[in-house]
């Protein structure tokens, strides 16, 4: 396949007519054009309709094993440079196994680190993008300096220093996306490779060519009994599930598979099928079937299990009218927005509702189970509420979010008129990420997203003795910005309008970072203040893990 790339132009700036250096493994496809002094390095494939034009700025660098998608534009102004990993100056820097995805602009100055992720049509202009960055669709980063490991949400808009330094850390699964996102291209440069190389595409013809004799060659008796087969059509799975399993098992997790019926889907009551403990992708594909099979009228899914024995990519590949469903992106672990997920932490499923627990708690409940937490619940009495000396209520092993709800409904019902608490315990760190009270004396049943005010002593306790006002924070929020400050979590708010708020388009309004509680508390007042009539949440992350631990919605339109 012949590749468009010619030289620079002679211009008052530049007559050095400068030529593409293209890697001899890299795939740059023929529909594109390359312009000037631009270096594509090993293992690089350009997709169709790509323009890289080194023909104002000059030079560029696409880094090895970074893949270039459909219409990305890869231009420079005449004036400016950046200084790449090498230490030499260039208008475009894009670093080792970074994805620009379609339709992205790149403009130089601009520099892109390894191992980012830039979304479709967002535009990096005069800006420096930090490695392992993910910036999701339709973004702009302009004149600012993004550090590294940080998450650009759809739709930002960061031209600020303030914004870009404000912004959340990239977590586990947006990661573990970024990285698939670069295989799976590897596997397309191949591919393209394969498929210009007669003596590599060859083979394969002559055994698809014999496949096709062998078939037409049966017993029309067969033939017709393959055409009436409805197993066939319904249990095979698609190519997107199979593309799943070969990631998931590449990656060295270990596959399982569940199934519920239509009546106890809603309660989150899934049976696992017979466990599967292959390394083979061809006798996995074959175990997934053989549940689908066994299972037909039912809801089947399928996911990935760490060696810390957490779930990853959780995805349904059937339901009851027999659809096998392909998969279009690989789900987060946290909740995108309240009332969206089932008892399982599962996006296909109804919301669980409680006649006792609010809304928030029921959405805090959800997001730990999410993050492989464990769950416990405590109680006191209103003297002994003084001293802190709280008793644990039955203990709770299920991770159903329907089973904890039943729990803490079972424990405010026998602890009438106490204070009666949830916990979120991370039982590797050995510690709580979150204590959040639930019931007060009064029989109250708390709502995280309230509006009391309060007065904040220097005891650290907090006491409702202002007139409650639309930007003041109850003392539940309080406790909770409190124990996110003890645990040493990094804190962010997030904001999004009504519209929005169906979709969990959050936006990032900003990072906390106070040395007191005081402060703490009135940043996060500010915020608040600057967002009415939008839905406002606390976002706590564990800086270590790099991932979050809570997020609780703490203002309502």
């Amino acid at each position: 396949m012949v590749v468009r790339s010619t030289a620079a132009p002679p211009t008052p700036w530049s007559r050095s007519l400068a030529e593409p250096n293209i890697h001899e493994t890299a795939f740059v496809h023929s529909s594109c054009n390359l312009i000037g002094d631009v270096n594509i390095g090993a293992n690089v494939i350009v997709a169709p309709g790509t323009s890289i034009r080194a023909d104002e700025g000059t030079p560029f660098c696409v880094s090895e094993n970074t893949n270039i998608q459909d219409g990305v534009v890869i231009h420079g102004l005449e004036q400016g440079r950046v200084i790449g990993d090498d230490g030499k100056e260039y208008s475009v820097w894009v670093g080792k196994s970074a994805s620009i995805t379609h339709m992205a602009l790149i403009h130089g100055p601009a520099y892109v680190g390894d191992s980012c992720f830039i979304g479709f049509r967002s535009t990096v202009f005069n800006a420096r993008v930090g490695a392992g960055c993910i910036v999701m669709m339709h973004a702009l980063i302009q004149d600012v300096e993004i550090p590294p490991g940080k998450y650009v949400a759809s739709g930002s808009v960061i031209t600020t220093q303030q914004q870009a330094d404000r912004l959340p850390d990239v977590q586990v699964q947006d990661q573990e996306f970024a990285h698939h996102v670069v295989g799976i291209n590897q596997a397309l440069r191949a591919g393209y490779h394969c498929a210009a190389d007669s003596k590599c595409i060859a083979p394969i013809r002559d055994e698809l060519n014999l496949s096709v004799a062998k078939f037409y060659t049966s017993t029309s008796i067969e033939v017709e009994e393959l055409e009436r087969s409805s197993d066939v059509a319904s249990y095979s799975l698609g190519a997107e599930t199979v593309d799943q399993l070969r990631y998931l098992l590449e990656q060295g997790f270990k596959i399982g598979t569940e199934h519920v019926d239509q009546r106890r889907f809603r309660t989150g009551s899934w049976q696992s099928c017979q466990a599967i403990a292959t390394r083979s992708l061809g006798e996995a594909v074959s175990a997934v079937e053989s549940c689908l099979r066994d299972h037909s009228g039912e809801y089947v899914r399928l996911f990935g299990i760490d060696n810390n024995r957490r779930r990853v990519l959780e995805t349904i590949v059937q339901r009851p009218e027999g659809v096998v469903a392909g998969i279009s992106s690989f789900k987060a672990p946290a909740a995108a927005s309240a009332g969206s997920y089932n008892g399982n932490g599962n996006g296909n499923g109804t919301a669980v509702g409680s006649a006792k627990l609010s809304a928030e708690t029921v959405d805090q409940i959800r997001q730990l189970l999410a993050g492989g937490f464990k769950i416990g619940t405590e109680h006191v009495d209103e003297r002994r509420f003084r001293t802190g000396s709280w008793d644990t209520c039955q203990p709770i092993e299920s991770n159903s979010t329907q089973a904890v709800v039943s729990a803490l409904e079972e424990c405010i019902e026998t602890h009438q008129g106490e204070y009666v608490r949830l916990i979120g315990i991370d039982t590797k760190a050995k510690r709580r990420v979150l204590e959040a009270i639930i019931q007060r004396p009064n029989g109250q049943v708390v709502s995280s997203g309230s509006t009391k005010s309060f007065t904040s002593t220097s005891s650290g306790t907090a006491t409702a003795t202002a007139t409650a006002t639309s930007t003041r924070l109850s003392s539940e929020i309080v406790g909770q910005l409190r124990q996110l400050l003890s645990s040493g979590a990094k804190i962010a708010i997030e904001h999004v309008d009504q519209r929005r708020f169906r979709t969990g388009t959050w936006t990032v309004a900003g990072q906390i970072q106070a040395t007191s509680e005081r402060e703490a508390i009135a940043a996060l007042e500010g915020y608040v203040s600057e967002y009415p009539g939008e839905y406002v949440r606390l976002v706590g992350t564990d800086p270590k893990a790099k991932r979050r631990v809570l997020e609780a919605i703490i203002q309502r339109p």
